[in-house]
């Protein structure tokens, strides 16, 4: 079987049999679309060519590039999957990755906002919602929203209308490996949901009719764009990257920000780990673990900015 075509076979594994997202279908595909050009680059056409020296040898090359270690961790990943996949279908008679290793990745802290930044930030939205503008009051709802629940940018433009529960301040998503979960949020963002469901909702679904991208899967959708469609992803990307511009803090300024800042923010509360991790929806314990790395550097850069002996 050609390589080309084994991995349109296997991204449609991932899709339809995995239900991974199309984000993660996408990096799985790329990466595979770039080892399909490295073998071709040495005549291999076939997935039967694919052995463990020509694996290795694609991975030094990414790392004479330049790339980051999670780059390569996840291109490393990418194959080993898919080796193992070949081998389980019958494509290929053994699992010529299955001893690829890549560097670790760096482990990085997430940004996460003050308190204070925090505020700023709503007040900032309330501000400008005042007037009644409904992307305004949209955005305002948004940001809320995915502060208070912790949510990935996915899970909130996936959410629709009967998935929102306002009397029990709930609202259903599905995340990684279409797991359905529901998460809890607060009085503000009760309003603020509520504030642009009665006043900008229906305006901007108003436009749905006004123009021929507006109507597909609006209808049912919680939020919507300017022009009536469902909310995309990069839009709430630009949002959130505009209003974190100002901020203090490096790092990623988008939607994942405000996931990293509200997890932190529940563990300086005090909030249970596991109670934040079935929040969040991590299959891991370790993976929300990193929160309390977050929580204990703030603590050392206290301690050295403000003890005397430090």
């Amino acid at each position: 079987m050609r390589i080309g075509e084994a991995r349109h076979a296997y991204e449609r594994h991932l899709r339809l049999d995995r239900g991974y997202s199309v984000h993660t279908v996408r990096s799985y595909g790329a990466d595979l679309a770039d080892l399909e050009r490295f073998a071709a680059a040495r005549g291999i056409e076939n997935v039967q060519g694919l052995d463990l020296e020509l694996y290795r040898d694609w991975l030094w090359e990414a790392s004479q590039r330049e790339l980051a270690k999670s780059t390569l961790a996840r291109r490393s990943a990418s194959a080993k999957t898919f080796s193992a996949w070949l081998r389980r279908t019958g494509v290929t008679d053994i699992d010529t990755a299955v001893r690829l290793r890549a560097p670790k990745p760096d482990r990085t802290l997430p940004r996460v906002l003050s308190g204070d930044s925090m505020n700023d930030v709503l007040e900032l939205l309330d501000t400008a919602s005042a007037e009644g503008d409904p992307v305004a009051l949209r955005d305002r709802a948004v940001v809320e929203l995915l502060y208070a629940s912790a949510l990935r940018v996915s899970e909130l433009v996936g959410i629709d209308l009967d998935d929102l529960d306002l009397d029990r301040r709930t609202v259903r998503v599905v995340g990684k490996g279409s797991k359905e979960r529901v998460v809890p949020f607060g009085a503000p963002a009760h309003t603020a949901v509520a504030d642009y469901l009665a006043r900008a909702r229906p305006a901007l679904r108003a436009r749905a009719t006004a123009s021929p991208s507006g109507s597909a899967g609006s209808s049912a959708a919680l939020f919507l764009g300017v022009r009536g469609a469902r909310l995309g992803t990069r839009s709430v990307y630009q949002l959130v990257a505009r209003l974190l511009e100002s901020a203090p803090g490096s790092g990623p300024a988008g939607p994942h920000a405000l996931r990293h800042t509200a997890a932190t923010h529940l563990l300086d509360g005090g909030a249970d780990l596991r109670a934040v991790q079935e929040l969040l929806g991590h299959a891991s314990l370790g993976t929300t673990q990193i929160y309390t790395h977050v929580t204990t550097e703030r603590l050392r850069a206290s301690y050295r900015a403000a003890h005397p002996r430090a």
